[in-house]
C-alpha cells in the first residue's frame, strides 16, 4: 500500500465507523468509533509512512492521528512541529498517544519536557509531566527529585483533572523507583489526598499514591 493516498485511508477509517465503540469512547472524551485493534490492524498494513502520516495528521480527525501516529516516523518530526502538533491534539487518547510513542521517542524530547512542564496551558503541562515520569523512571540522573515534589506538593491538589493525574503519575513513580524519597512521596499523598477515593475495578491498583506506591514496591520485592 505504499501509494495509499488520504482519501483511501478516510474511507477505509469510515468503513471501520462503529456506533457503539464511538459511545464507548466518547465517555472518555475521544470522539472516534474505530476498534483500536483493527486500526492497529491497518497501520500494520500501511507501514511507515512520514508523508501519509502528516497529511493524515492535518485532517483535523481523531482516528486519523490515532493511525498517523501508528504509521508515523517519530525521529522525523523537528522541535517545533511536535510542539504544535501536541496543542492540535485534542482529545485524551490523541494527546497520550503522541507523546507516548512519538515525543518519547523523538531527539527533542527533553527540551520539550522541559519547555510543556512550565507551560502555562494544563494540558500541554500535563504532557510535561508525563515525560518527567519516564525519566523519573528510567534515566533520573540530572532531575531534582525534591523540587519535583516541593512542585507537586505546592500544585496538585488543586490541578485541572489532566494536570493532576499527571503530577500525581510523577509522585507515585518517585515513591516507587526512588526509596530515599519514598517517606516523603507517601506523606505527600496522604495529605493532599489526591484520587483517594478513585472507583478501581477489582484486581486494579488504586492511583492513590500511597497505595500504589506500597502495592508496586511490594511487587518488586517479592513480598
Amino acid at each position: 500500500m505504499a501509494e495509499t493516498t488520504v482519501a483511501e485511508v478516510m474511507a477505509e477509517l469510515a468503513a471501520l465507523e462503529d456506533p457503539k465503540a464511538r459511545k464507548v469512547n466518547e465517555k472518555h472524551g475521544d470522539d472516534h468509533g474505530v476498534n483500536l485493534s483493527k486500526l492497529r490492524a491497518l497501520a500494520k498494513r500501511l507501514k511507515t509512512q512520514q508523508e501519509l502520516a502528516r497529511q493524515l495528521w492535518a485532517m483535523d480527525d481523531t482516528a486519523a492521528r490515532l493511525l498517523a501516529i501508528l504509521i508515523c516516523r517519530p525521529k522525523a518530526f523537528e522541535l517545533n512541529e511536535l510542539d504544535v502538533m501536541l496543542r492540535e491534539a485534542r482529545t485524551p487518547k490523541v494527546h497520550g498517544w503522541l507523546v507516548n510513542y512519538v515525543v518519547k521517542k523523538n531527539p527533542h524530547s527533553e527540551e520539550l519536557r522541559l519547555a510543556w512542564l512550565a507551560d502555562p496551558d494544563p494540558v500541554v503541562a500535563s504532557a510535561g509531566w508525563a515525560l518527567t515520569t519516564e525519566r523519573v523512571a528510567k534515566q533520573p540522573e540530572g532531575l531534582d527529585l525534591e523540587g519535583l515534589l516541593d512542585i507537586i506538593e505546592t500544585g496538585m491538589k488543586d490541578a485541572p483533572d489532566r494536570l493532576q493525574w499527571a503530577m500525581n503519575h510523577s509522585l507515585a513513580q518517585i515513591g516507587i523507583e526512588h526509596s530515599g524519597h519514598r517517606v516523603r512521596a507517601m506523606d505527600i499523598g496522604e495529605r493532599l489526598e489526591v484520587l483517594k477515593d478513585y472507583p478501581t475495578p477489582p484486581g486494579c491498583t488504586s492511583p492513590f499514591a500511597p497505595v500504589w506506591i506500597a502495592e508496586m514496591v511490594r511487587r518488586k520485592d517479592g513480598t
